[in-house]
């Protein structure tokens, strides 16, 4: 994207010229080779200041990259005292991450015996004027690849997803779609649908591969007909559409747990499963 690549460029500038800036790192999808890179990838940069406080106090040093639409920033407290944060969206549709350090915050991370996730994903120094990179470990690219569970944790997802779906037919036939979409979206979908994918891909791919965030790959990973299921089980608003996906969901989800659960040699509740199943489904209004 020519807008990213002439913004990033214009950062660099910066950073060279501004004797406040002892060190600078991109990070995040850029540099990683797992990661799906498109126009809209944001640019992630972590700077390192011997005055750190003066940036966080004056935001006005945002301008000098172009015209800014909006920003929200964080101080040091909400990130353990670790960092801070400036994240702007530009005009040009270019959004900048900005991480904020000073040089003692900075070098702690650098010494720390375990990387820090977000350089374990992928870095590149951008500058380093004082050295204060000495000694960073390279990253591992893994921090993203799907984790085979424990037995104890694939069952609670198992069994707090059988337990919640029991919610959503009460919710369609009062009419209440906002609590539907509540517990259909954030709790059954986050919480178990997409772990559950996740370990099914993960799985059959001897647990080598990433899905990136929320399932932003799943396609790639499913064959035509699992991603249709899967794909079916979204609805618009009219309950008729809502009804379908459910049962949907019910019968994806059932599959590819009872899948998942073989390949891991875990106990999987077929019986219980089926039963709910035939329950909701006859909770349908005619």
């Amino acid at each position: 994207m020519q807008a990213r690549d002439e913004k990033l460029q214009q950062i660099k500038n910066w950073i060279a010229d501004n004797a406040d800036i002892r060190a600078a790192l991109l990070t995040s999808s850029l540099v990683n080779p797992l990661a799906p890179v498109d126009d809209f990838s944001d640019l992630d940069i972590e700077l390192v200041f011997s005055d750190v406080d003066k940036y966080m106090r004056d935001s006005s040093w945002l301008d000098a990259f172009g015209d800014v639409l909006n920003y929200y920033e964080e101080d040091a407290s909400a990130f353990a005292d670790k960092h801070a944060m400036k994240m702007v969206q530009y005009w040009d549709t270019v959004k900048v991450d900005f991480k904020l350090y000073s040089t003692a915050q900075f070098r702690a991370e650098v010494t720390a015996e375990k990387l820090p996730e977000d350089w374990d994903i992928g870095y590149i120094v951008l500058a380093d004027k004082d050295n204060l990179t000495e000694g960073i470990q390279p990253p591992s690219h893994q921090v993203s690849i799907i984790k085979k569970p424990t037995e104890e944790s694939f069952n609670e997802v198992v069994e707090d997803f059988w337990w919640d779906v029991t919610y959503l037919p009460k919710c369609l036939i009062r009419g209440d779609l906002f609590y539907f979409k509540f517990m259909l979206e954030k709790i059954i979908r986050v919480e178990y649908v997409i772990p559950m994918v996740e370990w099914y891909v993960g799985s059959r791919n001897g647990w080598k591969v990433t899905t990136n965030k929320y399932g932003r790959l799943f396609k790639n990973f499913l064959d035509d007909g699992e991603w249709n299921a899967l794909q079916d089980t979204f609805a618009a608003s009219s309950l008729a559409q809502n009804w379908d996906a459910t049962l949907e969901l019910l019968h994806t989800f059932h599959s590819i747990a009872k899948t998942t659960a073989a390949r891991m040699n875990y106990l999987y509740p077929t019986e219980k499963a089926e039963n709910i199943m035939r329950y909701i489904k006859e909770l349908r209004p005619k």
